[in-house]
């Protein structure tokens, strides 16, 4: 498992919060493609297809803490 950027870890706590990629580009300032490419970064480290299952592994790793 690759490390994290911290933009990458940043949404990565949005997502576990319950943001959607257009409330997460809105409140970090990017587009919706900008996010939807780090979601993709993110899944692809974690090796998981969806956003449940990213935050779920990453509290698991202790990447990040609900």
């Amino acid at each position: 498992m690759r490390d994290f950027t911290k933009q990458e870890l940043l949404i990565l706590n949005l997502v576990a919060k319950g943001l959607m990629n257009r409330e997460i580009a809105e409140e970090l300032s990017m587009s919706n493609s900008t996010t939807k490419a780090h979601m993709e970064a993110i899944y692809r480290k974690l090796n998981v297809t969806n956003r449940v299952q990213a935050v779920v592994k990453a509290i698991t790793l202790q990447i990040i803490k609900v």
